[in-house]
């Protein structure tokens, strides 16, 4: 294995993430450096939606790092990317936080919804804020797994194969899962306000 000298700043830079795997399982931790440079702001977004709040955000991204750390030396690649095994290590834990305090599962999801910057598929459900409103209050009482796909799609910005890498599901289960979970948004949106269904308006694109 060939690693960089002394110099060879750039050559972290520039490695993949399986070359810098391996020189950080050579305890090399410059290489971890580099890696947690490259995921921390990505773990640290995932996890403050799942948990609402930046104090608690901070100190799971920190153990998911801590974590990773601790068992990179068990990372086996086996076609799943290093930035999917981070994001499971940070389900588990925030998974975990849910369960030790038994809280609700609450995405605060209202600057990203009303802002416009990333969700832009539910936020074409809503015409009104009204129906923001009654959107952002669907997609908190959504089961943690659409929860995930949501946050990773829209918010990451992941493909459907990088989700369903993070999910452990096959790139269609994750199709299929995104086209239910929009549609039955669409559904509650449309009956919160007491009216009768109205067709379907559109369909969303995969």
């Amino acid at each position: 294995m060939t690693r960089p000298n002394t110099n060879g700043g750039r050559a972290y830079a520039e490695a993949g993430d399986a070359q810098l795997v391996e020189w950080a399982q050579a305890d090399d931790p410059t290489a971890f450096g580099e890696l947690y440079t490259r995921y921390v702001q990505k773990i640290y977004n995932y996890v403050y939606y799942r948990t609402g709040n930046h104090h608690d955000a901070e100190d799971l991204t920190s153990r998911v790092f801590f974590r990773a750390l601790g068992h990179i030396g068990h990372y086996n690649d086996r076609g799943v990317p290093f930035s999917a095994w981070l994001y499971r290590i940070a389900h588990n834990l925030v998974a975990n936080w849910h369960r030790d305090r038994g809280r609700q599962k609450i995405v605060p999801l209202d600057e990203t919804i009303m802002s416009g910057h990333g969700f832009s598929a539910p936020e074409a459900l809503a015409e009104s804020l009204e129906e923001e409103e009654m959107l952002l209050r669907s997609i908190r009482e959504l089961p943690p797994d659409r929860q995930q796909l949501l946050i990773l799609k829209f918010v990451e910005r992941l493909s459907n194969a990088e989700i369903g890498a993070i999910m452990n599901r096959t790139e269609g289960a994750i199709k299929s899962l995104y086209h239910r979970t929009l549609l039955s948004l669409r559904d509650v949106l449309e009956n919160q306000d007491g009216s009768e269904p109205r067709p379907r308006r559109r369909r969303f694109g995969l």
